[in-house]
């Protein structure tokens, strides 16, 4: 079992520092083209939002693979797949909950 001191300022054994940098890049890649789609202003507003949620998952899906190393375990790959649908029901149940406040929470006053 490897202490929480050996992996400090290292690169990955395997790997490097070439994955987390092409991570980096593709993550700054995908902020930029979505910026670009914002601010060119041709898309229409329903094609514009779903363009850029599509980007969204595809960042989330970057950082899960090149800097959380959801592949690289040392014992049962279970425990990720748990935490990662707890994280999942939770962004879900944030986003749900923050879209019927803004929609419905004036109809109280």
């Amino acid at each position: 079992m490897a202490t929480p001191d050996e992996h400090v300022q290292r690169p990955h054994r395997e790997h490097g520092l070439g994955l987390p940098i092409l991570g980096f890049v593709l993550s700054i890649v995908l902020t930029i083209i979505a910026l670009w789609l914002h601010t060119n202003g041709r898309m229409g507003p329903g094609a514009l939002v779903t363009t850029i949620l599509i980007l969204a998952v595809v960042q989330i899906v970057i950082q899960l693979f090149f800097f959380m190393h959801v592949t690289e375990t040392d014992g049962e790959t279970a425990w990720h797949a748990w935490f990662l649908a707890l994280g999942l029901f939770l962004v879900i149940a944030i986003v749900a909950g923050s879209i019927w406040i803004m929609t419905f929470g004036t109809e109280a006053y």
